[in-house]
């Protein structure tokens, strides 16, 4: 039986209430109160998750950078210090290894974050790709991530010593200090809200949380798990690596298009991604609302005219929008918005409809 890994706040989730499940390998808080409760506080207020089970890969010196930027769809060796761009790391058939956040910090300093589950994967796969290794640290076990999200973020990291983070501009990074502690900041999120991504030593995470939840509460925030970050980041239809996602998935139909920085440049993947972009993509990735009363799942079939023409990747009930909404792969002629098809849920045929995303 594998051992799960837990980030230094266990302790913490597990005082505050956490009810915890596996997740990447690791053990971690899937909500304290309620997932609406959680949802609804980031949407008006703030919510604070542990991220610290994403990994951080640093690149450091200009080959290094440069080297890398060879794996990745976005041009990040000539991208200007304190940027961060979302990108893919995509194989030689075009499919996404990961998709990931580059953060250009200094002239000859980078680094990437990388999804929980893949770690080890993206390790070895860069190692096993890139012209030379020098510069490259995997960095997961001595990094911690906070995720401070909502309307009421800037004002809550000011009252921890940290008004310049309400200057950052969206995919902007800059180092700071918050509550006592070194942190490198960024205005980016997984839930469609304004709000902040906090990385730091990981020793210093239990500071930094509970000062973040004790000056925070006034403005409402309160602590939310994995829940809600699913709910969240499906209602802005943000994809999830293994959902929406995989190795044999395409970001074309993927919608991904404007991540691939392709213009006068190349990297691992893009050839075929050329070729598959001029063959034309026969599925999409589409947003859909149901009609009838339930709840699509991953995994449900999607059914048009008695025919299965595809399957649900993500799907939830919107607490912002009181109704069940989901992602699918269905075929390009089904996927413009207004295009109806239906979705098996536990034997009932439930009909569906494309809508545009994001949902909010």
């Amino acid at each position: 039986m594998t051992t799960l890994k837990r980030t230094p706040l266990y302790d913490v989730h597990r005082r505050l209430g956490a009810r915890m499940i596996e997740f990447g390998g690791f053990e971690l808080p899937v909500q304290y109160s309620s997932i609406r409760e959680e949802h609804c506080a980031v949407r008006e207020a703030a919510g604070l998750f542990d991220a610290s089970h994403m990994g951080q890969i640093e690149l450091e010196g200009l080959a290094a950078i440069a080297a890398a930027d060879a794996l990745f769809s976005r041009n990040l060796k000539d991208l200007a210090p304190g940027r961060v761009v979302y990108g893919l790391l995509c194989n030689e058939k075009g499919g996404v290894v990961d998709d990931i956040t580059g953060y250009r910090i200094a002239e000859t300093s980078a680094f990437w974050c990388v999804n929980a589950a893949n770690i080890e994967k993206d390790w070895s796969w860069i190692l096993t790709h890139i012209a030379s290794p020098i510069g490259l640290r995997d960095a997961s076990d001595d990094t911690g991530l906070l995720a401070l999200q909502g309307p009421a973020s800037a004002a809550i990291l000011e009252r921890v010593g940290a008004p310049e983070a309400a200057a950052l501009r969206r995919f902007r990074c800059a180092r700071m200090e918050a509550a006592g502690c070194a942190v490198l900041v960024s205005r980016t999120g997984y839930t469609g809200a304004d709000g902040f991504e906090i990385y730091l030593d990981r020793g210093n995470l239990p500071q930094l949380f509970e000062n973040l939840l004790a000056e925070g509460a006034p403005l409402g925030l309160i602590p939310a798990g994995l829940g809600a970050r699913d709910t969240l980041r499906l209602e802005a239809a943000l994809p999830l690596y293994g959902h929406e996602l995989d190795e044999d998935t395409s970001p074309l139909a993927a919608g991904l298009d404007r991540f691939l920085d392709c213009e006068g440049r190349s990297f691992l993947g893009s050839d075929a991604i050329a070729r598959a972009r001029e063959a034309g993509v026969p599925s999409r990735l589409v947003g859909f609302a149901l009609e009838d009363r339930g709840v699509a799942r991953a995994g449900c079939a999607v059914v048009r005219e008695g025919k299965t023409i595809g399957r649900v990747t993500s799907g939830a009930p919107s607490p912002t929008l009181g109704k069940s909404i989901g992602l699918a792969y269905v075929p390009a002629e089904v996927a413009p918005p207004g295009s109806g098809f239906e979705v098996v849920v536990r034997d009932r045929t439930l009909r569906a409809r494309v809508v545009d995303t994001p949902f909010v």
